[in-house]
């Protein structure tokens, strides 16, 4: 009897398009992977230094899309001069394993070894 080949079928408004509709782009899983490193909440300033090659706008738009999709909180503090923190919501701490999922692939998969350790030891020293 011949085995029968499972069909995997990603069709518009499929789990994997509306996951990846949230988390995808450019920055969004960087400033996740920070907010969960963190672990507490970070002010606007925080998290742009963490990701230093974001510019403000877009990173401004990122994390008004990723509170919208539910998976960032935003807590405004009745402060002058005001402050405003960052975490993860309870929806987005479920991302924690395909955050650290992902961070396991790159360092299987990502760069070849002598640029991954150039990287590490520029982190290290700054």
């Amino acid at each position: 009897m011949k085995k029968k080949h499972t069909r995997f079928c990603c069709h518009h408004g499929c789990p994997v398009e509306a996951t990846l509709q949230m988390i995808g782009g450019k920055w969004k899983g960087i400033l996740l992977y920070h907010l969960m490193d963190a672990q507490k909440p970070l002010r606007f300033g925080e998290l742009l230094q963490a990701v230093n090659t974001v510019t403000r706008p877009v990173m401004t738009r990122q994390l008004k899309e990723m509170i919208r999709d539910g998976l960032v909180t935003r807590e405004v503090f009745p402060v002058v001069p005001p402050r405003v923190e960052y975490a993860l919501s309870d929806k987005g701490k479920t991302l924690i394993p395909v955050l650290l999922a992902l961070k396991e692939w790159g360092e299987t998969y990502g760069p070849a070894q002598d640029v991954k350790k150039s990287k590490e030891e520029d982190c290290s020293a700054g």
